[in-house]
């Protein structure tokens, strides 16, 4: 990995979806043990994996790894946090109503 160059790699992986009640997600477990690291981006091929409600759906996928450039982790890292908190919306009002 260079300062500003990008390298990808080809990592076998698995997907599952769950639509239940009790768990609503999305995981990707990359088969070798790769590790997906501030400013990464994953790219999962195929279709999408849709599952109907009370299913958890599990299937065998192939994802390119694209690593950032060590400017762009020292980015991600330092402006993580800021973004993050856009998420967040804080209100405090003493104003109560019925």
């Amino acid at each position: 990995m260079g300062l500003f160059t990008k390298q990808a790699e080809e990592v076998p992986c698995t997907v599952e979806v769950s639509h239940r009640f009790e768990s609503l997600h999305a995981h990707v477990r990359f088969e070798n043990g790769a590790i997906v690291h501030p400013g990464d981006e994953v790219l999962v091929h195929g279709s999408p994996v849709l599952a109907a409600f009370g299913e958890v759906v599990v299937e065998e996928r192939t994802a390119t790894i694209t690593r950032a450039s060590q400017v762009e982790r020292l980015w991600t890292r330092l402006t993580g946090d800021l973004g993050a908190m856009e998420l967040c919306e804080f209100s405090f009002s003493e104003q109560v109503t019925l």
